[in-house]
This record gives C-alpha cells, structure tokens and sequence, in this order.
C-alpha cells in the first residue's frame, strides 16, 4: 500500500487548506482500515487531524474538529482534508496514514504513511 500527499504548500491565512491523499495498492473501502491526517509543526511533535473510516464515518481530534472536514471519492480511492481558517500555526508537514482500528489510530500506530507534505500560512 502506497500513500501521496498532493496540495498547495503555501495558504494564506484565513483561506482554507486543501490536501488530498492518493492511495494505491489497497482500497480506502476495505474493511477494517481507518485512513488518518497527522501534522507535525516545526519542533513539536505529531498532532492526530482526524480520520475517515472504510465506512466513510469520520472522526475528528477535539481540537481541530470545528475547523477540519475529511471526505472521501472512492472512485479514485482518495480522501481530503479540509482546514478552514488557518493561521501561521497551522504551519507544519501534513502526513495520510493507515490505522487498523480507531484506538491505534489514537496512539499513532499506523502501518502505512505517506511521505508527507510541508505546508506553510503566510500572507
């Protein structure tokens, strides 16, 4: 299983961050796989996004839940996340991952990632 992160690496504040993950070698709809967004800020650790279920149920971190929609098109297995009004400290490299259940997915423990992309908010 392959992950690509594709988007925009600069966002000016206030517009909305989109970025897409393509997957290839497994579909987004197989039983029981979670498809997750994790950033990582300069000099700080991973932060868990949120997730989109085989189901197609999603999942959001507490924090980011009121800014953050994740969607899916299975027809080209991807899945997008949407950040909406972002500030400088949404700055960070951006990763798609693959979690075998919503408990790993909490704990990081993912067993395919993408490369990542660094994605930055500036005007």
């Amino acid at each position: 299983v392959q992950l690509q992160e594709s988007g925009p690496g600069l966002v000016k504040p206030s517009q909305t961050l989109s970025l897409t993950c393509t997957v290839s070698g497994g579909s987004i709809t197989t039983d029981y796989y979670y498809w997750s967004w994790i950033r990582q800020p300069p000099g700080k650790g991973l932060e868990w996004i949120g997730y989109i279920a085989y189901s197609g149920s999603t999942y959001y971190s507490p924090s980011l839940k009121s800014r953050s929609s994740i969607s899916r098109d299975t027809s080209k297995n991807q899945f997008t996340l949407q950040l909406r009004s972002v500030t400088p400290e949404d700055t960070a490299v951006y990763y798609c991952a693959r979690g075998g259940s919503p408990s790993l997915v909490m704990t990081m423990e993912y067993d395919y990632w993408g490369q990542g992309t660094q994605v930055t908010v500036s005007s």
